[in-house]
């Protein structure tokens, strides 16, 4: 063998273990250096919707609930994202709309939106937040440094109070209030985001309006 086939074998192993690591990196590093990631709940613990879980619909007569597992972040979120709202205003008034966090490692911003979604939640606009990052995610998602300073304009812009706002995002309970959502997720094997669960059963996401209409109105038929 010569040296410099020798030198390419050794460069190449390298490489190898390199991108082994960073790839772990990726899967188990979260989104922000200083958070953890979520202990899983206990076995059987896990739910899809609890009674604190964000309601973008309440019917006064539910005949079923839709919950998503989000990521503001994520483009796939985004691009269902006007499928869920078009289903949200055929549904309203019969299927009870249901969004809960799941921040995703490698994402760099998703646990901060969802930080500050939660802390305009508390200000009771978590419905105008979250419609918020989804119609800017172009602009700030995949950025590798940190936007919670654009967040906060949004904050502004919906007239919260800004004081108030501020505590919130220093509040470990509020990013708390993220990971117990996150939580469950894990609990209940969700691997990625979005991750839709139809009165509680795990579904898999139908790729257009048309399909995913389709699913609902066979489960109200039933």
């Amino acid at each position: 063998m010569t040296k410099l086939k020798k030198n390419l074998l050794a460069l190449a192993a390298v490489v190898a273990v390199l991108a082994a690591a960073f790839g772990t990196f990726l899967l188990v590093k979260p989104d922000d250096s200083t958070t953890t990631t979520p202990p899983l709940p206990a076995a059987g613990e896990a739910r899809a919707v609890r009674e604190d879980s964000h309601r973008l619909t309440e019917p006064q007569r539910s005949e079923m609930t839709l919950v998503e597992f989000l990521d503001f972040e994520c483009e796939a979120c985004g691009a269902v994202h006007p499928t869920v709202e078009r289903l949200r205003e055929e549904y309203r008034d019969r299927v009870t709309f249901v969004a809960r966090y799941f921040p995703m490692p490698g994402h760099r911003n998703s646990r901060t939106a969802a930080v500050a979604v939660e802390a305009a939640a508390q200000q009771g606009k978590f419905e105008d937040m979250y419609k918020k990052m989804f119609a800017t995610q172009k602009e700030w998602g995949e950025l590798q440094n940190s936007q919670a300073d654009l967040f906060r304009t949004y904050a502004e812009q919906l007239a919260l109070d800004m004081t108030k706002y501020d505590t919130a995002v220093k509040d470990p309970a509020t990013e708390e209030r993220v990971k117990a959502d996150q939580r469950d997720g894990m609990g209940l094997n969700v691997q990625g985001t979005p991750t839709f669960f139809l009165d509680g059963q795990r579904i898999q996401t139908p790729r257009t309006y048309e399909a995913f209409k389709a699913l609902i109105d066979e489960r109200l038929a039933k």
